[in-house]
């Protein structure tokens, strides 16, 4: 076994790998850029080798470097992580030509497996079900469009080296077809090194399930179930479950054996998973072969008690499984939700700075639901433009897919993040949405459900009532503070007792009358409907934490000008507690109005002016494109909202910009 291994990554995969070799008595090292130099996986290894700037083309991508770190700290084997330089088969080759274990599979696999279009190739002769497409190499527009017209829309766009959602798009005309090739050649490049791009046909109303598979260098191959990544927003995973809820178990096999047979034909020996496209009839075709662990492997870890990273490191170390196809039980249901730094409310476009505030919830077994949180970011750490917008990985595992989606509810409730947008009130919306409580998914899920954008829910009914309880315990622990404090408001004052209250959430005024009673408040609505409760909350904490009725529940706070924001369950409100006679005078103040911006094309995230289509004076039509900005190592077009002129310029290729920093002016 390993003494010591370095971790060619950097973020939540690094700090998951560590946490596996520090159990199992193997030292780390981790390597990391300009921008990283401060990061949680350098705090955590036992040693960090600086490897260059910030870019990941001059620093996690420099192969070179990474073979150097590896001879300068004499580490015996590298995991690549997922990403960056986990599925390039010359990074492979070149840790065996310096004597370094791989910690993944052979670098004839990666070849095989790694490239799109020659795993299609692959599975075909594998007898594998496959989506129909093109596999050759396109050159240029033109030749992309004539494949789409062949193979019929709405047709997908994938780079051949890709990952992750990137240089990957839905095309549903010729046109599409033309932009989204030079779109996603371009990511690619960016992105993985390699502009090769290839299309296929695009199943209408699909659900995406992988399977994971885990072999060795004796010729064992098992698979461990798989996962529903159903739930994404630009090709992109945003949730994932495992098990499915489509498969029923014959599919499940027959998914698992035509997996591991595909991975027999190409000598895999590592963990790696096996990606389909499944029709809601249960129908499957093979879509891809990830040569790598998976961004979403915790959910596969809790179901079936396997350590995904020990399996890998042990079979690149010569071990053979000691787990039998036999021996593969799925123990309940896992969830996981990918928090990004990203706007859910602007088309989830990347957020970048500090994170002021970042706590996420307990992690450990509590009543047989288990929390986890794999994560590379700490709080006062700053979330960079250069690499991917993730946060974290929140996951629960219960004995039922209803409970672990009720635990992935208040542990999302229970994530306090400040200082970027994020998109856990999304995520809290998601957990409570009927079409995902019922399993009726689809890749299309979002853009369904979502068409409009997303917005977070205003509180109506009860979860109205509940907010303005909280908002009025809120209110309370305020107020004895203060009396507390200042000593200035003597018991007999009538102000400081005053039971009569109006909440206001954002337009919505309701009228309570408030009671404590010993660690109690009551907060009652009318006659006979009130709510009972109980909190240890105190001023300054970013999550309320307590009982209403009894049932226990959390609720995101966020101070605001005389009162506080709540979120709760996808639902979010501006709450201000009134005396009567506050409220009648309040609702006389004027409202401040924003500023008109309609003249000006506002940068929507932080980024890189990657192009400007447009000159001063030049007369524009709605649709047109104006603009290429790229964020976090996505192409964002920017486009033209109505017919107008361009009066003025105010950036340039090559800029910098902030969020809603003025881009260009219209006349």
């Amino acid at each position: 076994m390993f003494t010591k291994i370095l971790i060619a990554n950097r973020g939540e995969i690094a700090c998951r790998v560590i946490k596996t070799a520090r159990r199992m008595g193997i030292k780390t090292v981790a390597v990391y850029s300009d921008a990283d130099k401060d990061a949680l996986h350098v705090e955590m290894a036992d040693e960090a080798v600086h490897i260059g700037p910030a870019p990941a083309a001059q620093s996690y991508l420099q192969i070179e470097r990474i073979v150097e770190a590896c001879r300068a700290t004499g580490a015996q084997a590298v995991h690549p992580g997922y990403g960056f330089l986990s599925e390039r088969a010359a990074f492979a080759e070149a840790l065996a030509q310096a004597g370094i274990a791989f910690i993944g599979p052979n670098p004839r696999a990666i070849e095989a497996m790694g490239d799109k279009i020659e795993s299609k190739k692959a599975a075909n002769a594998a007898r594998v079900s496959t989506v129909p497409g093109h596999l050759g190499v396109i050159e240029d527009p033109e030749h992309a469009v004539r494949i789409a017209d062949e193979i019929g829309y709405p047709v997908m766009i994938k780079a051949s080296a890709g990952g992750g959602g990137k240089g990957m798009r839905i095309a549903f005309s010729a046109d599409e077809v033309a932009e989204g090739f030079a779109r996603s050649r371009s990511e690619a490049a960016s992105s993985f090194g390699d502009d090769r791009v290839f299309i296929e046909k695009f199943i209408v109303d699909p659900r995406h399930i992988e399977i994971q598979v885990l072999g060795d260098k004796h010729g064992n191959v098992i698979y461990l179930g798989e996962r529903e990544c159903s739930i994404q927003r630009r090709n992109q995973k945003v949730i994932e479950e495992a098990p499915s809820p489509l498969l029923d178990e014959a599919t499940r096999r027959k998914m698992g054996e035509q997996a591991v047979a595909l991975a027999k034909a190409v000598g895999y020996d590592s963990a790696g998973t096996v990606e389909f496209v499944a029709g809601q009839d249960r129908s499957f075709y093979f879509l891809e072969m990830n040569t790598r662990l998976q961004v979403e492997h915790p959910v596969t870890e809790l179901v079936t008690g396997i350590d995904l990273v020990e399996q890998m490191i042990r079979v690149a170390a010569g071990e053979e499984l000691t787990i039998a196809q036999e021996d593969v039980r799925l123990n309940g249901w896992a969830v996981e939700s990918r928090v990004y730094a990203e706007d859910p409310t602007r088309g989830f476009l990347p957020s970048t700075g500090r994170l002021v505030t970042y706590r996420p919830p307990e992690e450990g077994v509590r009543d047989g639901v288990t929390v986890r949180n794999d994560t590379g970011v700490y709080e006062g750490g700053e979330i960079s433009i250069y690499y991917d917008p993730m946060i974290a990985k929140l996951v629960t595992h219960a004995p039922t897919r209803t409970e672990a989606i009720q635990a992935q509810a208040r542990a999302l409730d229970a994530f306090a993040i400040e200082g970027i947008r994020h998109n856990i009130p999304f995520l809290s919306a998601l957990m409570a949405h009927e079409r995902w409580v019922q399993g009726r998914l689809s890749t299309g899920f979002i853009a369904e459900e979502f068409h409009d954008g997303f917005k977070p829910a205003a509180p109506e009914g009860e979860t109205a009532h509940l907010l303005a309880a909280v908002a009025a315990s809120i209110d309370d622990r305020l107020n004895r503070r203060k009396r507390q404090i200042s000593g200035q408001l003597r018991a007999a004052t009538p102000f400081a007792f005053d039971t009569a209250r109006v909440v206001a959430l954002d337009d919505k005024r309701i009228a309570v009358d408030v009671e404590p009673e010993g660690d109690t408040l009551h907060v009652r609505f009318s006659p006979g409907h009130s709510h009972a409760v109980a909190s240890e909350w105190r001023p300054g904490q970013p999550v309320w934490t307590g009982t209403v009725d009894g049932a226990a529940i959390a609720v995101q706070v966020r101070p605001i000008l005389n009162g506080v924001t709540l979120a709760h369950a996808g639902v979010m409100a501006h709450a201000r507690v009134y005396t009567r006679r506050e409220a009648e005078l309040a609702a006389l103040m004027p409202e401040k109005v924003a500023g008109d911006t309609s003249k000006q094309l506002l940068c929507p995230m932080p980024g890189l002016v990657k192009a400007i289509a447009v000159t001063e004076g030049q007369e524009v039509k709605a649709g047109e494109i104006l603009c290429i900005v790229e964020a976090m190592k996505m192409e964002n077009v920017l486009r033209a909202e109505r017919d107008g002129t361009i009066s003025k310029l105010l950036a340039a290729e090559g800029d910098s910009l902030a969020v809603d920093a003025v881009i260009m002016e219209f006349a």
